[in-house]
């Protein structure tokens, strides 16, 4: 369990910019994110921790504060904890594992400018590129093309599917075309393998609400198998999102948002019904939230 200071305040230094990494925002107040102490061990059931990641569930409000949330040990979420602040300029963030151990050591976000961050927890923000605003979605569902660290998935707004990988150290490589097509889906998610071949997929729902599975190929040129549908009705949700194993059971999980409540879908690592039956986690008050991650 990674036990880090509540909170921690991310100022930026001229040391940064002396290694050549652009300090971000360096005019402005500073955003800061800690490590949620209620990241578990992983499961003794997984396969492997970078198949099954277990993050905490990170929520971040209209002012700016950045909430944790981790598993409780019997399929819910702990009582939030405040963790960070000042998150008031970005339009996407998303968190990333790059020590392949299951536990996520940071995040990617995207600033109003579409600068794209890297921000390591409890520590300061860099920038890593820029022009990011080219995009309508920006996902990070782990190691998607071959290698150990976490890889972000873009979708332009032409719909064209870009995969950026990870260097294991916030830096991401050029992009890689790898789809086209994908503006008709509104949510795109993802965090860990759904149907125990050990690569990474992700779950996109389109716009008439069906939910269709992507199987991960461990090909960063082509990184999805042809997608099959699992489901229909999604639309009732307004946020789709995956930590990775929720309830501890060595499977991926997938959160949704209905209103101001929210639900869990159970892995069961079959590709045919990836998902249990949904269960309520959260009862009220998830509306509040601009981000989950």
């Amino acid at each position: 369990m990674r036990i880090a200071a509540r909170a921690a305040a991310a100022a930026l230094t001229a040391a940064l910019v002396a290694t050549g990494t652009s300090a971000v925002a360096a005019d402005a107040p500073q955003p800061s994110l800690g490590a949620s102490a209620d990241q578990p061990a992983a499961a003794p059931a997984a396969a492997a921790a970078a198949a099954n990641p277990h993050f905490s569930l990170y929520a971040v409000n209209s002012a700016g504060i950045a909430y944790a949330y981790g598993p409780n040990g019997k399929g819910g979420l702990t009582a939030r904890e405040q963790y960070g602040q000042g998150w008031t300029g970005v339009t996407a963030m998303m968190q990333v594992d790059h020590q392949n151990d299951g536990e996520s050591d940071g995040l990617w976000f995207r600033e109003s400018n579409g600068d794209l961050g890297w921000l390591p927890f409890d520590s300061s923000a860099v920038k890593i590129g820029y022009g990011y605003n080219t995009y309508s979605k920006l996902v990070s569902p782990g190691q998607i093309g071959g290698a150990a660290a976490g890889d972000i998935l873009a979708v332009d707004t032409k719909g064209d599917l870009y995969v950026y990988l990870g260097y294991g150290n916030g830096k991401v490589t050029k992009r890689i075309k790898a789809g086209y097509g994908w503006n008709i889906y509104s949510e795109i998610a993802g965090n860990g393998d759904l149907n125990g071949d050990g690569k990474n997929d992700v779950v996109a729902r389109d716009k008439s609400g069906v939910l269709w599975l992507y199987k991960g190929t461990g090909n960063q040129n082509a990184p999805f198998a042809k997608r099959t549908q699992i489901g229909s009705g999604w639309n009732q949700y307004n946020r789709l999102v995956s930590t990775g194993d929720i309830d501890l059971d060595g499977k991926t999980d997938l959160i949704a948002r209905k209103g101001g409540e929210l639900y869990l879908y159970s892995g069961t690592g079959n590709a045919a019904a990836p998902y249990k039956a949904k269960k309520k986690i959260g009862t009220s008050g998830w509306d509040s939230y601009k981000f989950l991650f």
